[in-house]
């Protein structure tokens, strides 16, 4: 009888063990998911931005087609990669942060483009949003790494396993000088 009860006791233990890391691993994920839902709306910001900025660029840099097209196809991939994996949105958003440089780059040539209004306006749109885009990539990474903490830690990892949590990606650029601002942001 002692036994049965010290075996019954123990199953209980276990059970709740199991459902307490079963409803962490749940919150963790939730948390990751929302983060990154938090990415891809600064992203769409982003994204809905640019045809403004490059029609800005456009009435001024009139020889500059190359880079207008590089910047416009650069959206586009990043429109496409929207909702996959951390590491392909992150190849794509690169891609864009590198040809919204080179906009920039050019517009430094076109001194009356640096001096309208409209332009320096959307700059400034584009340096918060910049920001925003940091700002939520930090939270996003920071609930990924405590998900991934708990899918990888013992005992966690036992739950996690049995119940199909994996790993998550970070959502990083790939080199430090990546991760400044792109030539040509205003600095605040």
């Amino acid at each position: 009888m002692i036994i049965a009860g010290i075996v019954a006791v123990v199953a209980l233990a276990l059970g709740l063990a199991i459902i307490v890391l079963y409803n962490a691993l749940v919150r963790g994920r939730n948390l990751a998911e929302e983060a990154w839902s938090g990415i891809n709306v600064q992203l769409r910001r982003r994204h809905d931005l640019v045809p403004s900025l490059i029609s800005a660029v456009q009435g001024y840099a009139v020889h500059e087609k190359d880079v207008l097209s590089a910047v416009a196809k650069a959206r586009e991939a990043g429109m496409k990669a929207a909702g996959g994996s951390a590491h392909d949105v992150g190849e794509a958003e690169k891609g864009l942060s590198v040809a919204l440089g080179r906009l920039l780059a050019v517009a430094e040539a076109y001194p009356e483009l640096k001096a309208n209004e409209n332009f320096l306006q959307l700059q400034r749109s584009l340096t918060e949003l910049e920001n925003d885009i940091q700002m939520a990539r930090r939270y996003y990474n920071g609930a990924a790494r405590d998900q991934n903490n708990r899918v990888m830690q013992f005992p966690g990892n036992l739950v996690a396993s049995r119940f199909g949590f994996e790993k998550m990606e970070y959502f990083e650029l790939s080199d430090e000088s990546e991760a400044a601002v792109p030539q040509g942001f205003p600095v605040k």
